[in-house]
């Protein structure tokens, strides 16, 4: 009996771990995809719009199908709203970011994101820093800066030529990591008891909504030009839409959340693909930067937490 028990949660664990994989496959296919649209023409807020839209219909009939209540508290409707609003923040900038920078090391760059929760609820909530964390944020940050050549010493550019290059997708992905560890304090501390699929649901609403409005005031929406831009299109909404549904579908039955670092392996399915699709490669330096950066991220992700 205790054998079989023990099978059972062997295999649990199993799944967990190849659904948590296929999750960062998909969303690191969601970004090749992204830049190969991007290539043929596609404009950031446009692919914003259509993604968070597609999301939104496919995580509401997951909702409507699941027969999930419609259970919204006042207090958590207004930091819904702002959620939204950071979320569309962090889906243009990471958006931005992919269209400059390699796939792989924007990524990267965006995974600096438990450093910024840390720092937001250290700020917003008081919540100490955990030891670990600073032990582990300096090495955190010489992997970015290995992965980035941010001397451009491996690129032969120098520095200023190198920056002139990367400057401004940087910027765009760090903005991206802070916006999205603000966005996972305030989910942690102010929308407990809210089912996470409904909650995507209507965040994804709220991103369709925030940047069809901006796009309404700045400019107009820009299609992919031929095939292969529209192919891009539809997949990067295919790919996101089914990383987002299996991620608040199965892996909560499995009871994965110890496990959820795996995710973090995104960047490096990118550096594959990006390789293999869009002949996008870096030094084998910015190679040990990026697991560098990877390992550290996996290492917060599994990291016990104190009460």
């Amino acid at each position: 009996m205790n054998d079989s028990a023990t099978r059972a949660q062997n295999s649990i664990s199993l799944a967990a771990f190849l659904s948590l994989m296929l999750v960062a496959f998909l969303m690191g296919s969601n970004h090749v995809a992204a830049r190969i649209a991007f290539n043929h023409g596609l404009d950031v807020s446009t692919a914003v719009v259509v993604r968070s839209a597609f999301t939104a219909i496919v995580v509401s009939v997951l909702v409507w199908a699941q027969k999930i209540p419609f259970q919204v508290q006042a207090r958590q409707w207004r930091v819904l709203v702002l959620i939204g609003g950071l979320i569309a923040i962090q889906s243009w900038t990471l958006y931005s970011a992919v269209a400059i920078l390699p796939v792989s090391l924007a990524l990267l760059t965006f995974n600096s994101y438990p450093l910024w929760t840390a720092f937001w609820a250290r700020v917003i909530y008081k919540h100490p820093s955990e030891r670990q964390v600073l032990v582990l944020m300096p090495i955190l940050l010489l992997g970015l800066a290995l992965a980035l050549d941010v001397t451009g010493s491996t690129s032969g550019l120098g520095v200023q030529a190198q920056w002139d290059l990367i400057g401004w997708g940087v910027l765009f992905a760090f903005i991206a990591s802070a916006t999205f560890g603000l966005v996972l304090v305030l989910i942690q501390f102010e929308t407990q008891g809210l089912d996470g699929r409904l909650r995507t649901s209507l965040t994804m609403w709220m991103v369709a909504l925030i940047t069809l409005c901006s796009i309404h005031y700045v400019g107009e929406f820009h299609w992919p030009q031929g095939l292969e831009g529209w192919w891009g299109l539809v997949f990067l909404c295919l790919f996101y839409s089914s990383g987002i549904t299996l991620m608040f579908t199965v892996l909560p039955k499995l009871g994965v959340v110890g496990n959820s670092a795996i995710l973090n392996l995104e960047p490096i399915f990118a550096l594959i693909m990006a390789w293999v699709i869009l002949s996008q490669t870096i030094s084998a330096m910015q190679l040990v930067g990026a697991i560098l950066v990877v390992g550290v991220v996996i290492k917060l992700g599994t990291r016990k937490r104190s009460a």
